[in-house]
C-alpha cells in the first residue's frame, strides 16, 4: 500500500495521472521541486502506491480516475478549475495557460486556486503549490464556476478577440504573422495598463472619447470584409460603451483628449 511518509517529507511520493498538456509540465516541476514523482501515467498503466495522486485528466474523466486511484493514494486531487471536490480530497488549479512545452519554472509566481475537503487535504494542496513556487489562494465550491469563468474571460475569450483582430488586419492587407507581430506590443501594453489601473482608466480609443463616427466606419469596414465578425464587434462595442460610461451609441462626444488608438 501507499507510503506512510508525511506529504511534506523528503520521501513523499506523487503520481501524476494524465499525460496531456499540463500533466507533463506539472510532473517535471514537482520533480524539480524535490518530490518523488511517478508519471505522468496514462490509462492502462500500473498504478503505484503513493502519498498523493494528482489527476490531470479531462473533467469528465475525474470520477473514474479517482476510483482507480483511491486504493493506492492517501490523498487524491484534481487540477480542474470548475469541477467540485465530490470525487477527490483537494484541488490545485494553476491560473495559467499551457501548451505542454513550458519549462518547470512556468509555475513560479503564478496564482493557484486551491480547495480541500479537510484541513489535511487543504494542507497537501498548499504544500504542492509551495513546491511549485506559486501562490495559493482558496476558492470554495460555491464560487468555483465564477472563478473559472473569470479565467476563461482572461484567456480563452481574449484569444477569440485577438483572432478577430488578426482577421481584420488581414482584410487591411497584413499577413497573419506580421499582424500578430505588430499588434502584440499593443496587446501587451494594454494588459500592463489594465493590471496597473483597471479597465476603465486604461480604456482608450474612439468609444472612450465618444467618437461614434469612427466606430461606425470601423463597423462598415468589418461588415464589408468579414460580415461574420459584425455581431462580435457590436457586442464588444456595446459593452465598451458601458465601461466608458457611454451606454447610448451615437451620443454627443465629450471633449476628451485624443489617444493613439
Amino acid at each position: 500500500m501507499h507510503s506512510s511518509h508525511s506529504v511534506k517529507s523528503a520521501g513523499a511520493t506523487v503520481a501524476i495521472i494524465g499525460a496531456g498538456r499540463l500533466g507533463g509540465v506539472l510532473a517535471e516541476a514537482l520533480r524539480h521541486g524535490g518530490l518523488t514523482v511517478q508519471g505522468p501515467l496514462r490509462r492502462g498503466d500500473e498504478f503505484p502506491d503513493v502519498d498523493v495522486a494528482l489527476l490531470c485528466v479531462p473533467d469528465a474523466a475525474i470520477a473514474d480516475a479517482a476510483r482507480v486511484a483511491r486504493p493506492h493514494a492517501r490523498f487524491i486531487g484534481h487540477v480542474s478549475g470548475a469541477t467540485p471536490l465530490d470525487d477527490v480530497d483537494f484541488s490545485v488549479h494553476p491560473l495559467q495557460t499551457f501548451t505542454g512545452d513550458e519549462a518547470s519554472e512556468v509555475f513560479r509566481g503564478i496564482g493557484c486556486a486551491i480547495d480541500g475537503r479537510t484541513d489535511a487535504a487543504l494542507a497537501v494542496a498548499v504544500h504542492l503549490v509551495e513546491v511549485l513556487g506559486a501562490r495559493a489562494f482558496r476558492i470554495d465550491g460555491e464560487h468555483r464556476a465564477s472563478y473559472h469563468a473569470a479565467a476563461s474571460f482572461a484567456s480563452n475569450l481574449v484569444l477569440t478577440v485577438l483572432d478577430a483582430a488578426e482577421q481584420v488586419a488581414g482584410a487591411a492587407g497584413l499577413q497573419s504573422g506580421e499582424a500578430r507581430a505588430l499588434l502584440a506590443p499593443l496587446v501587451r501594453q494594454t494588459v500592463t495598463n489594465w493590471e496597473s489601473t483597471g479597465a476603465r482608466v486604461a480604456l482608450t480609443g474612439p468609444i472612450a472619447r465618444g467618437d461614434e463616427q469612427t466606430v461606425m466606419r470601423q463597423r462598415a469596414a468589418i461588415a464589408e470584409a468579414l460580415p461574420g465578425l459584425v455581431a462580435l464587434f457590436d457586442e464588444l462595442s456595446a459593452s465598451t460603451r458601458v465601461l466608458a460610461g457611454r451606454p447610448v451609441a451615437g451620443g454627443e462626444a465629450d471633449a476628451e483628449e485624443v489617444d493613439a488608438t
